[in-house]
Order: C-alpha cells, then sequence, then structure tokens
C-alpha cells in the first residue's frame, strides 16, 4: 500500500477521518484473514478489475488456516504447513497488511492496525468488511489459562501434538506409578465437533505410537471428554451422535456428559461430579465467541458480541435500518438462516465459505450499482472423522452414514473446500503416501522453544580481574587512582 495511504498516529491519538478527496478507485478494507476474508476478497478480485476497486486485507498472520483440518493436523495425517493457504500467493492483485485490528471507526470510515513491531496506524477505507472470526471461549476456571491448550489455529494443533507425543516418550523412561498416570492422561473439554475430532484423531494416533514402546501399555493411555450439555455432536441427529458415543467407549474413552470442568490448578483436574485425578494435558475446545475487538468499534453488536446483520449481509441498527458501507459475515457476525426463520447461520466453515463468495459477489454489485442479493445456503450435512478409516456423516439430514464411508466423505467434501489447487494436491498426494507408509509419531519436543539447550549451553561471560589502583566496574563512582594502569592507559588514549 502506498504510504499516502496511511495515516500514522500513537495509540491515544484520535481517529483521523477521511479527507473530502474523493479517490479515483473505492478502497475496500476486509479486515480478517480466514475462510470469510480470504473468499471475499479472491471472488471481489475475481469479480472487478484493479482500476474499478482496490482491495485491502487485514490479518495478523501471513495466511488462513482451514480448521476443518485441524484434527487430522494435530494427529499428523496432514502436514500442518498444508492447512493454511498463505496471503500472499492465494490472494494475488490484493494488498496484504499484516497486523492486529485494534479499533473500527466506521463514522470516520478509519480502521486503527496494530503490527507486531512498531506503532499503531490508522487506514481510511470507502466499504468495510468485518470477518474478524472467533475466539476460544474460556471460563474463569482456576488453572485453565495456565494448565490448558487450545485447539483454534494451527499452532496450538501442532503443540497438542508435540506436547502429547512427548508425554508418552517422557513415561516410557518413568518408573514413577504415579507421575506415569499423570502423564498418560489426557483430557479434552468440549463435546462439539471440534472437541470429538480432536480427541478421536489425537488418541488414534497416540496408541498407534504406543505400539512402538515396550514399556508403557495401551491400557495405561487414559482420555477424558468432559462435556456439559446431555449429549455430544448436537450438529447431527441423536441416532449419529448416541453412535459416536457407543465408538468412542469402545475405544476405552471416558465420557462425562452433563459435567463441568471446576478447576485444573496444577493439572489437578476437579470435576462438577466430584471426580478427581492428575493430568499434564488439558484441550479446551467448548465453544467459541465473536472477537472482542468488536467491543472497540461503532458498528451495532447483538448481546452475544456478534455484528448485527441481515440476509444481504449488510450491518443493520437496532431498527433494521442498514449501516451504509458496513458488511459481515462468519462468526463474528450474526446472519440470519433464511431456511430456519427465527434462528442464525451456525459458526461453520460451510457456512463461512459460502458467506464469503457471496459477501463478494454482493460487493460486486454495490461498486456497479446493482441490487444486493440474499444470503441463503441449506445444510448440505455435516462430516466428522474419528481417527483413520473411522467417521460419521448426515448428508441433507437425512442421509446416516457411519465407519469407513463417513471418513472417505470427510476427506473428499474438505478437500473439495480447500482453496488453492496447490493445497488440494499437497494434502491428495500426503494421503496417499500415508496409505503405503506408517504414521509418523515422533515429537518436536523443543519446536515451541528452540533456544532453550543453546540457552543451557552458553557459558555466561566471566568479569575482568579489576588490576591493583584500578576502579571497579560495579562501583561506578570510583576513579582510578593516579599512576594506576587505568590511568596509564587513560592518558594514552587522550594523547592519541
Amino acid at each position: 500500500m502506498p504510504a499516502s495511504d496511511v495515516a500514522t498516529t500513537t495509540t491515544a491519538a484520535p481517529a483521523p477521518t477521511r479527507s473530502g478527496k474523493p479517490r479515483k478507485v473505492p478502497r475496500v478494507v476486509i479486515l480478517g484473514g480466514g475462510t470469510v476474508g480470504l473468499y471475499t476478497a479472491r471472488r471481489l478480485r475475481k469479480r472487478l478489475g484493479r482500476r474499478e476497486a482496490a482491495i485491502v486485507v487485514v490479518d495478523p498472520r501471513p495466511y488462513m488456516t482451514y480448521a476443518p483440518f485441524l484434527p487430522e493436523a494435530a494427529a499428523g495425517s496432514i502436514d500442518p504447513r498444508n492447512v493454511v493457504a498463505p496471503h500472499r500467493r492465494a490472494l494475488k492483485g490484493v494488498d496484504v497488511l499484516q497486523g492486529k485490528v485494534s479499533e473500527i471507526n466506521h463514522a470516520g470510515r478509519t480502521v486503527q492496525i496494530t503490527p507486531e513491531e512498531g506503532d499503531p496506524y490508522w487506514i481510511t477505507y470507502d466499504h468495510l468488511v468485518v470477518g474478524l472470526g472467533s475466539v476460544a471461549r474460556t471460563l474463569p476456571i482456576p488453572g485453565l489459562a495456565e494448565q490448558g491448550i487450545g485447539f483454534k489455529n494451527v499452532e496450538e494443533a501442532i503443540a497438542v501434538r508435540n506436547h502429547v507425543l512427548n508425554r508418552i516418550d517422557v513415561a516410557s523412561s518413568t518408573w514413577d506409578p504415579e507421575l506415569r498416570k499423570r502423564m498418560l492422561t489426557f483430557v479434552f473439554v468440549g463435546g462439539g465437533f471440534a472437541g470429538i475430532e480432536a480427541l478421536a484423531e489425537v488418541e488414534d494416533m497416540a496408541r498407534a505410537s504406543v505400539k512402538y514402546y515396550k514399556a508403557i501399555e495401551q491400557d495405561e493411555l487414559r482420555f477424558v471428554l468432559v462435556e456439559g450439555s446431555p449429549r455430544i455432536l448436537p450438529e447431527v441427529s441423536e441416532e449419529l451422535g448416541g453412535y459416536t458415543l457407543e465408538q468412542l467407549r469402545k475405544r476405552q474413552i471416558e465420557i462425562h456428559l452433563s459435567t463441568f470442568l471446576n478447576s485444573c490448578v496444577d493439572g489437578h483436574v476437579v470435576l462438577s461430579n466430584k471426580m478427581e485425578f492428575d493430568a499434564e494435558t488439558i484441550v479446551w475446545t467448548a465453544g467459541v465467541k465473536a472477537n472482542p475487538v468488536l467491543q472497540n468499534s461503532d458498528l451495532p453488536l447483538d448481546k452475544m458480541g456478534r455484528v448485527t446483520c441481515n440476509a444481504r449481509l449488510q450491518v443493520i441498527d437496532a431498527d433494521g435500518v442498514p449501516v451504509p458501507d458496513a458488511y459481515a459475515a462468519g462468526d463474528c457476525a450474526a446472519v440470519p438462516d433464511l431456511y430456519n426463520p427465527g434462528q442464525f447461520c451456525p459458526p461453520n466453515a460451510q457456512h463461512a465459505l459460502r458467506e464469503g463468495n457471496h459477501l463478494g459477489d454482493n460487493l460486486s454489485r454495490v461498486l456497479r450499482s446493482a441490487e444486493l442479493t440474499e444470503y441463503k445456503h441449506k445444510n448440505i450435512g455435516a462430516v466428522a472423522s474419528l481417527g483413520m478409516y473411522k467417521g460419521v456423516a448426515q448428508m441433507f439430514g437425512r442421509i446416516k452414514v457411519r465407519g469407513f464411508l463417513a471418513w472417505v466423505l470427510h476427506r473428499t467434501y474438505h478437500v473439495a473446500a480447500m482453496p488453492t489447487w496447490n493445497r488440494k494436491i499437497r494434502i491428495a498426494v500426503g494421503w496417499t503416501g500415508a496409505l503405503l507408509l506408517r504414521r509418523e509419531v515422533v515429537a518436536l519436543g523443543t519446536l515451541h522453544d528452540p533456544r532453550a539447550e543453546f540457552r543451557a549451553a552458553s557459558v555466561p561471560a566471566k568479569p575482568r580481574a579489576v588490576e591493583p589502583g584500578e576502579a571497579d566496574p560495579a562501583l561506578p563512582s570510583q576513579k582510578a587512582q593516579p599512576g594506576s594502569p587505568a590511568e596509564k592507559r587513560a592518558e594514552g588514549a587522550k594523547s592519541a
């Protein structure tokens, strides 16, 4: 982006107002480079040339993460690099700004961006798209912030994988039975799609890895699921939810329904059903909430913190009147579901992808003074992987699929939805290789702190011995005595 297009200011400075001089090309700023942001930008650029619209995408990460593949990335079935789409490769003809959105002043058509390094700055726009997505919805549970691991992005998926495999590695050389039990206990909180898929894939990977450890028996692995509602997988029918429950219990996974995590201080897990045990792995997948940065905006929000929208994906106020030049979609937007009156589109990849494409089409219509169309999509189904060759699927609300076929449907649907042919091919090639070769179960234990070993090996510098009559560097008030070696060196430096 040209330097003239960015107004630099400090955090405390007020938001600049847009200059009265009109632009030659309208600028569309898209907040968020996730599924909504990426697909909106790609569709809009496909519809409009550079002389018709300037498109800017703002996101703190340089890539989009395809969340449905995170469980398989954690299980090692997919290379983690292949579940992300680099912005600068996927968004041709689109400007990308890497930084966090810290404030939105729509009245002045400005957005404040905070880069990873440097001072915050403001940019202006003509049309705004809010696709900031969601963050993990956590609760003030004692010990959760210190002990828990999220499962919302690819970094967390890699962390879960490395942590689980590392605990197995360490436990294999630990003879204290209580310590081994603590290391080999893995707790997952949340029984929705994200939690069930993460639990099932990681459990499948862990049991496959233990086959290579003579010191660990399969029975020593303990996987625990904690879910606050009376059922799991609310996105599918009770029949499929019950089938999944049965299959997980057959795999010796403990499931506690209608149960809450009360505390996990220092790894001591306390559940609401009075059960207590120790665990070194606690993965939190209990829901999401709209990005909290929306609270620092003048956009209308609902009681859940989401931007209020109409079916045309326009931001609307409390009276249902569209806010000029503002649009939103995805997890951070309350988009009405026209197929289910009175409800909103669920926060999943299926809707986010289609809303992004539809929003790109609508924006191209706006810039060409055409009528907007309503977003309307009937849910085609839900698919979930439960580990290698295992899964459940419910297609078109009626067709229920279990086992191997559901697993194939899961992979087929999501690889088709993955952006860019580059990533589709890489994922397919990786799966083909996995059919011929054994699963990779090595942990890169120091990946998250690569300088740890270097710091441990580093020798601290020894202080130089103080010569007679020389000032001690630890005592800055001292001066070198006349005639001392230090005084002679100082005189030599002056004459030089």
